[in-house]
């Protein structure tokens, strides 16, 4: 869960962040903030950490658990089926498949950099990485499994139940499942993009015409909800706030609620947990419904839906070109986007 200064960091607007820097209540000492300001630029968006501190061991175990499929009731689906990892961390298709191979109702979200997001889920239903694993092995549509039926099955595992052993004293359990999930989970970073690094100071990372993409996103004000260090997902906000997409594209569902499924509020229909914009590029198609199929066109959305302007052409592709900048690495090596011909695989 994320620690409050965190939070503080990333829910205020920038002038109030630097404000509140000022005062000391990010917890910073006037030596430290120093160090920090001299190494990055000064934006509202923060690099992603190159190195983070993580157990091994039980990463190691939540590991072979990410890919194994004993977890989900039918035997046929694990954490990796829908969360690609040789890919964008996800499925790359509109919506993902259900534990019955019939589509779901929701795009299926990264899981890479999902530590940093304050919620879970485009509806922010589950606050912690914790919950989130619980859930989907619990949800009939997803792993439609039980934690008893989980620890009797990998139990008999003898080589798992020998690592098991070696790093937590009571064994296979269902807290001790989620705990060692949780812990790989949080190994899922993709630092070092080009955008990171030009945040790091280095020269000739990104072109002119991506930064001036950047100075653009700045200006109009995607960046007071795409910021932070995962350049979104620490915040809620209104789908259509200006136009009502959702009505044009028709057929509204239970699903297109967002927030109001989970708080029972009028208030927050439409109202989803903000994406990170971090890996964008290989991470289509876009929306809690999968409807935009290429950047150019959620950018085109959401310049009408969120910001009340039909973007230009060239501003369009300015965006675009920002967006690119931000994919990141994992295990050193840049994502990338899985082939077309293979999303029906």
């Amino acid at each position: 869960m994320l620690s409050k200064p965190y939070t503080i960091f990333h829910r205020l607007p920038l002038t109030a962040y630097r404000i509140a820097s000022l005062l000391g209540i990010l917890s910073l000492s006037t030596t430290a903030l120093a160090e920090h300001h001299s190494y990055f630029r000064e934006e509202p968006i923060s690099p992603i950490p190159q190195s983070i501190e993580y157990n091994e061991n039980k990463a190691e175990l939540g590991e072979q658990l990410f890919f194994d499929t004993r977890l989900s009731a039918n035997g046929k689906i694990s954490c990796a089926s829908c969360h690609q990892l040789e890919y964008g961390g996800d499925d790359n298709v509109a919506l993902g498949i259900s534990l019955s191979a019939e589509h779901h109702v929701i795009n299926t979200p990264t899981v890479f950099n999902a530590r940093y997001n304050f919620r879970q889920n485009w509806a922010g239903s589950v606050k912690t990485l914790q919950e989130q694993i619980d859930m989907v092995v619990n949800n009939p549509h997803e792993f439609g499994n039980n934690w008893q039926n989980i620890v009797s099955e990998l139990s008999g595992d003898a080589a798992l139940v020998a690592g098991f052993r070696s790093v937590y004293p009571d064994g296979i359990t269902k807290d001790n499942i989620i705990d060692a999930i949780t812990e790989f989970e949080k190994t899922l970073i993709t630092p070092n993009s080009r955008f990171d690094r030009f945040l790091r100071n280095e020269e000739g990372v990104l072109t002119e015409r991506e930064i001036a993409g950047y100075n653009l996103f700045k200006e109009l004000g995607c960046v007071s909800c795409h910021q932070g260090v995962n350049i979104g997902g620490n915040l809620y906000q209104k789908f259509g706030v200006f136009y009502d997409y959702l009505s044009e594209r028709g057929n509204i569902s239970k699903v297109d609620y967002g927030r109001m499924n989970q708080t029972g509020r009028e208030v927050d229909a439409f109202v989803f947990k903000v994406p990170t914009l971090r890996n964008i590029a290989v991470t289509a198609p876009y929306l809690h419904d999968g409807s935009a199929k290429t950047l150019e066109s959620v950018i085109t959305i959401m310049g009408r839906t969120q910001l009340g302007r039909k973007l230009s052409k060239d501003e369009i592709l300015l965006l675009r070109d920002f967006l690119e900048t931000l994919t990141g690495e994992y295990k050193n090596r840049i994502l990338t986007d899985k082939p077309e011909s293979m999303n029906n695989e």
